[in-house]
């Protein structure tokens, strides 16, 4: 039988994932590029606040949390982690094209393995391992290009590769201390709903980022509020972007609550090309040859990744790994 409501679910995950990156985009454009990153992305972390805090308030539409002060304290490290990869991700595509930076942030598996086997000690199957060369070689070949001539140069950003380069680190660090909180006593019955969870995530990843906007722009900020209010274009897309965040992400945790890990795996996969293919469309960016070859590789390794410990047998020895997408 059907699940509709899962469908729908993956309806607008997926929906909310495109039209996040092309209003982000959009609202970077309209701001100067990377001039005002960190401003954007606290400017949508504070639309995605306000927007959980208002569920909260209004009239039968969510239950607040019944969290302790020590279940927040828990939740900072996964929260810090979490606004770094934001605003880094924010700043990658502010600073390249949004197919590129999508490209390199399918390489995450990557930096989950190494944070995960040198930080945390978790082990790693060898299998897992061999996966992370085509997803390395294919985001090393969506970095070229090749001339008319035959010639092959470099066809990135240096600040759209970097910026990548650092969510995924964050974002490494983020699905591991999000696995531990999974392990707090009683904090799930505390949370009341996944919604909630990633509410009071938002919080702290807001809290993490002001801090920083202040120091790295917040010079400027007379100059965006200005811009803000004289260019609908960027204060149309800045909101936008900050509801779609929002809505996508807790989308996302639902819809993967209710999946097997193989699908999780499938639905990440496809989610990836989506975006990828749909900006590089609307961006006029282009995506042929050797980009088109190392985007490929580089999913196709995304997508073995994830399963290729579901697919081979398993050692009576080996531990459960720890899947972070």
């Amino acid at each position: 039988m059907v699940d509709i409501p899962l469908l729908f679910y993956f309806a607008f995950w997926y929906l909310g994932n495109y039209y996040y990156n092309i209003q982000n985009k959009n609202a970077a454009i309209a701001a100067g590029g990377e001039h005002f990153a960190m401003t954007l992305a606290t400017g949508q972390l504070v639309v995605g606040v306000a927007y959980a805090v208002f569920l909260w308030v209004a009239p039968d539409a969510r239950k607040a949390p019944k969290i302790t002060v020590s279940d927040f304290i828990t939740m900072i490290p996964a929260g810090v982690c979490t606004a770094g990869a934001h605003a880094a991700s924010v700043f990658s595509l502010a600073a390249g094209g949004v197919a590129f930076g999508q490209i390199v942030k399918a390489a995450e598996p990557a930096f989950a393995a190494v944070v995960g086997t040198f930080v945390y000690g978790k082990k790693i199957s060898v299998a897992k391992w061999l996966c992370l060369l085509p997803i390395i070689g294919g985001v090393c070949l969506a970095a070229l290009k090749q001339d008319k001539d035959g010639s092959i140069e470099l066809d990135f950003t240096m600040g759209g590769l970097i910026g990548a380069l650092i969510a995924n680190l964050f974002a490494a660090f983020k699905g591991a201390e999000s696995h531990k909180l999974m392990s707090t006593p009683g904090l799930k019955e505390r949370m009341g709903s996944v919604g909630n969870q990633f509410a009071i995530m938002m919080i702290i990843s807001l809290l993490a980022t002001v801090p920083v906007f202040i120091a790295t722009e917040g010079h400027k900020f007379n100059e965006f509020v200005h811009l803000f209010q004289t260019n609908s274009k960027l204060s149309e897309n800045l909101i936008l972007a900050g509801l779609t965040f929002y809505g996508y992400n807790e989308l996302a945790t639902m819809t993967l609550t209710k999946i097997s890990p193989v699908t999780n795996s499938v639905a990440n996969t496809a989610k990836r090309v989506v975006v990828i293919v749909g900006s590089a469309i609307v961006f006029n960016e282009s995506i042929s040859g050797l980009k088109a070859i190392g985007c490929t590789i580089c999913i196709a390794g995304v997508f073995l990744n994830s399963v290729i410990d579901d697919l081979l047998p398993k050692s009576k020895t080996d531990k459960p790994v720890d899947k972070t997408h």
